[in-house]
């Protein structure tokens, strides 16, 4: 197939950002405030993929316990957590050389918190449409948010390009018939496989 590609769509933990870090130090205070364990590296690498709602089922499985979480999460300050984020540096200038002959969109499973990230590191203006898993039924590995994005721009799904490092972003791809970009993760399914951003732009041509 020849590609034709007009939106680019990106993951943002693990792609956009590194983000491990903010998501062990923001589960496990939460874990802390209710006298429990911090989390192991197996759910460390789910808190990495998957929603908010999902992972703080897992981590607390009593369902009193886990509404308790929910309402305690909402009332966290989430600002003190982003100076831990990292944003990847070949980021900013691929965006800005993607404009303007591609549209860029954000996919992603965080919930409330993704527009006070693209706020604190000034890339609001850098995207032309943000999914989050708020905006859609079903979060991934479900293919809703890509399916949005391209219903948004009335585009064919072998016109968008999708940046993901996980498990959850091949299956969405791949449930939306959108080619998938795996990146820094040589175990996923994928149409690329790319080690920096800037291999993006090599994609393209």
């Amino acid at each position: 197939m020849t590609m034709n590609i007009r939106v680019v769509a990106f993951d943002c933990d693990g792609v956009m950002f590194d983000t491990k870090e903010v998501n062990r130090e923001y589960y496990d205070q939460i874990l802390r405030h209710f006298d429990k364990p911090e989390m192991t590296p197996d759910q460390l690498e789910l808190a990495h993929m998957h929603m908010v709602e999902k992972v703080l089922s897992i981590l607390f499985t009593d369902p009193d316990e886990f509404e308790a979480a929910m309402r305690y999460r909402l009332q966290m300050p989430y600002l003190p957590l982003l100076a831990k984020m990292k944003m990847e540096p070949e980021l900013k200038p691929l965006l800005q050389s993607l404009r303007p002959g591609y549209k860029t969109a954000i996919a992603t499973n965080r919930t409330n918190t993704i527009q006070e990230v693209l706020r604190v590191f000034d890339l609001k203006s850098d995207f032309d449409l943000v999914v989050s898993a708020l905006d859609v039924p079903r979060a991934k590995p479900y293919p809703d948010i890509l399916i949005r994005i391209v219903d948004h721009f009335d585009v064919a799904p072998h016109e968008i390009i999708y940046i993901g490092d996980s498990e959850l972003d091949e299956a969405a791809a791949k449930g939306a018939g959108v080619p998938f970009v795996a990146y820094q993760n040589p175990a996923l399914d994928a149409r690329f496989h790319i080690t920096s951003l800037k291999e993006v732009e090599q994609i393209l041509k």
